[in-house]
């Protein structure tokens, strides 16, 4: 008789977020979702930097015009000391400063605060399953950001071949592009998810990134994709 399956472990989230109406909604979203733990959830950049000093979640959730400390940081803080934990933005800013620094600095996911409370813990569902959930008008940016000519006189491929990456990297990376999990890119190529993990871990340090977006983005300029 085959052993009976132990329970999914819960997602672990902590919430940085300074607007209490918001922090509240956002807390009451993640506790009514089975699969999802609250770690903790914080009004300020020093607030979250403490927790983070004491526990690492799978998630943190954070508002980029934190009172104390630049959203931007925390994000950097977290790509340092909790390298497997995603960040997913969630802000009312929405310009091409404040999005393309989070994704720079390794956010996996932007969603703006228009968003209902459902959407927040699709989001972190969607992360963890190997998604990058972003807003709708935030993609379009994206996409034209990486549709947009090298400027003359700008650096060509040449100083990063199209030998940076393996063939084998390159497939991996488009299906990761197509926001495939990890579980459906390993049954595609017949391999384990944790080799797709190790695969793409292999990918950030090559392209010098931290997130799907990110390489994607690289992978793009670099005419790999």
């Amino acid at each position: 008789m085959a052993p009976p399956h132990s329970p999914p472990v819960p997602t672990s989230v902590l919430i940085v977020e300074d607007e209490p109406e918001l922090l509240h909604r956002f807390s009451a979203a993640l506790l009514a979702e089975e699969h999802l733990h609250l770690v903790a959830a914080v009004s300020s950049g020093a607030a979250a930097l403490a927790v983070l000093a004491s526990t690492t979640p799978d998630v943190v959730l954070l508002d980029l015009g934190l009172p104390d400390v630049d959203g931007i940081v925390v994000i950097h803080h977290v790509m340092r000391h909790c390298p497997d934990c995603d960040v997913l933005v969630v802000t009312m800013f929405g310009d091409d400063d404040h999005v393309f620094a989070a994704l720079e600095a390794g956010a996996t996911g932007y969603l703006l605060k228009d968003v209902g409370p459902e959407r927040i813990a699709a989001g972190i569902h969607e992360l963890r399953g190997g998604g990058a959930p972003i807003s709708p008008s935030i993609a379009r940016r994206v996409l034209a950001r990486m549709r947009a000519p090298t400027p003359a006189g700008a650096p060509s491929g040449e100083a990063a071949p199209a030998s940076i990456l393996t063939p084998r990297e390159i497939e991996l990376l488009k299906l990761t592009a197509k926001g495939l999990s990890f579980d459906k890119v390993g049954e595609l190529l017949g391999i384990s998810p944790h080799t797709v993990v190790a695969h793409v871990k292999k990918i950030y340090r090559k392209l010098a990134v931290h997130s799907r977006t990110e390489a994607v983005y690289e992978a793009t300029q670099l005419g790999l994709l």
